[in-house]
C-alpha cells in the first residue's frame, strides 16, 4: 500500500511538472513570439533632403550701453554748478557743469590784447619800410599770440563740461564747491571719454567701485553684448559675423554684429579658457536695459542646397561609410561619402540623391501603431536596444534557440 501511494505522489509530481514548462513555454511565446516573429513588423525609415545648414557658436555675457563717455574738466577750478542728476536725459554738447572762469576770462583779456599789439606793431613796420627780417619777426610774433589766445579761449569754454553724447546720466561725482583739476586733453575730450568704445563688461560696476570725480553718460537706445566663447570655438569666430541675441528681460530675439574677438582668453570661474567677444545690437531699441544677462547664437557658417540624412542612417565599415537604401521595399547597402555633421543630420557628399529613402537603424514600426508604442516613440526592447517592435532573445526564441515546448 506504501509503495502504491508513493507511485501515486510520483505522478502526480511529474504532471505538475509538465504543466508548469507547458505554462512557462506559452508565457514566453507569448511576450517574445508574438512581437519579434510578427511579418508586418517594419523599419522606420528617412528621405535625404536638400536644404540650408548654418553652424553656430553659442556664447552668453551681459547687455551694456554701446557708448559711454566718463566726462572730466579739462581745466583746473572750483565748480561753481552742477546741472544734471542721475537719470536725467542729456543732448550731446549739453552743458553739464561749470567751473570759476574769472581767471580764465582773464587770461584769454591778455592773450587778446597780446595779439592786437603784435598786429599793430606789424602794421607800423610795414608802414615805415622795415627791413624783411623783422617784418618776418613781426610775424612770428603775431602768429605766437594769436595761438595764446586761441588756447585762452578753449580753456574758456573748457569751464563748461559738456556731454561729447546724448544719452542719460550715469553717475555725479561732483559737487559745487569742489576743486578740480585738469584731466584732459586742450580740445575738450579727456582720457576718459569712450563715447566711441563699446563699454566694459563691468562698467556699471566700476563706476560705482571707484571715485568719480566727473559725471558719466551712456547712450540708452544702443546697446552691445559682452559675452565669452569657449576656447575651442574662437578659431571659427571672426568679426562682421552676425548673431542673433536673446536677453533674458526682451519680448524678442534681436539680431547683432561681432565687432570684436579678444586676443588673449581669460579664465572663468571653474578655471577653463574663455575668449571675450562684443557683440553689437543692430538699431535702437528702448525694450533692452544695461547689465541684464544675454545668450547669443553667432552665425559662423551657412551653406545652401546641403543634402542630409539623419544620422542615425549612416553605419561604419572599416573606411567606408554607407546606408541602407530602401529600393523596392528592400534594404540595400550603398556607399556614400559624408561630410559636415549638423546636430542630428549629416551631409551627404555623394553616393544619394534627394528623395532616397534610407533605413534608420534599430528603429521599427509595430502594425496598428506609428513607431511601435502608444507613445508614438522608439521602445528598447530586451536585448536592450532601440527596437520598436520588440526586441528578440539572444539566441532565437528563447535561451540556446529552443523551440516551443512539444513543438518539431
Amino acid at each position: 500500500m506504501g509503495i502504491r501511494l508513493l507511485r501515486g505522489r510520483k505522478r502526480v509530481l511529474w504532471s505538475a511538472l509538465v504543466v508548469v514548462v507547458v505554462a512557462a513555454g506559452v508565457g514566453a511565446w507569448l511576450v517574445f513570439g508574438t512581437s519579434s516573429a510578427d511579418p508586418s513588423t517594419q523599419s522606420l525609415t528617412a528621405k535625404a533632403t536638400s536644404g540650408t545648414q548654418r553652424q553656430t557658436v553659442s556664447a552668453s555675457g551681459t547687455v551694456q550701453p554701446a557708448h559711454q563717455a566718463d566726462l572730466e574738466f579739462a581745466v583746473s577750478g572750483t565748480v561753481t554748478a552742477v546741472l544734471v542728476d542721475e537719470g536725467d536725459t542729456v543732448k550731446a554738447g549739453q552743458v553739464l557743469a561749470r567751473v570759476d572762469d574769472a581767471l580764465l576770462r582773464a587770461q584769454a583779456d591778455v592773450a587778446d590784447a597780446t595779439l592786437d599789439a603784435a598786429q599793430a606793431r606789424r602794421g607800423e613796420d610795414a608802414g615805415s619800410g622795415a627791413s624783411d627780417t623783422q617784418l618776418a619777426a613781426d610775424d612770428a610774433a603775431v602768429v605766437s599770440a594769436q595761438s595764446r589766445l586761441d588756447s585762452a579761449n578753449a580753456d574758456l569754454d573748457h569751464a563748461r563740461l559738456r556731454s561729447t553724447i546724448a544719452g542719460t546720466v550715469a553717475a555725479v561725482g561732483l559737487a559745487v564747491g569742489d576743486q578740480v583739476s585738469a584731466g584732459g586733453s586742450s580740445d575738450g575730450s579727456s582720457p576718459q571719454d569712450d563715447s566711441d568704445q563699446p563699454t566694459s563688461p563691468n562698467a556699471a560696476q566700476d563706476d560705482q567701485s571707484d571715485t568719480t570725480t566727473g559725471i558719466t553718460v551712456v547712450s540708452t537706445d544702443r546697446f552691445v553684448v559682452n559675452a565669452n566663447i569657449a576656447a575651442a570655438s574662437v578659431k571659427s569666430v571672426k568679426k562682421g559675423q552676425q548673431a542673433e541675441i536673446t536677453p533674458v528681460d526682451a519680448t524678442q530675439p534681436v539680431e547683432g554684429t561681432v565687432t570684436s574677438v579678444a586676443a588673449v582668453a581669460e579664465t572663468d570661474d571653474n578655471g577653463a579658457a574663455t575668449f571675450p567677444v562684443s557683440i553689437e545690437v543692430t538699431g535702437t531699441h528702448d525694450d533692452l536695459y544695461g547689465g541684464s544677462s544675454a545668450t547669443a547664437s553667432i552665425l559662423t557658417e551657412e551653406r545652401e542646397n546641403v543634402l542630409t540624412v539623419p544620422s542615425q542612417a549612416l553605419h561604419g565599415d572599416g573606411n567606408t561609410t554607407y546606408v541602407n537604401k530602401m529600393v523596392d521595399g528592400k534594404a540595400v547597402r550603398t556607399t556614400v561619402k559624408i561630410g559636415t555633421a549638423y546636430g542630428p543630420q549629416t551631409e551627404i557628399v555623394s553616393g544619394l540623391e534627394e528623395g532616397d529613402e534610407v533605413e534608420l537603424t534599430g528603429f521599427t514600426r509595430l502594425p496598428g501603431g506609428d513607431n511601435g508604442d502608444n507613445s508614438g516613440g522608439p521602445e528598447r526592447g530586451v536585448d536592450g536596444g532601440p527596437n520598436g517592435g520588440g526586441g528578440k532573445f539572444p539566441g532565437g526564441g528563447f535561451p540556446g534557440g529552443g523551440s516551443f515546448p512539444g513543438g518539431n
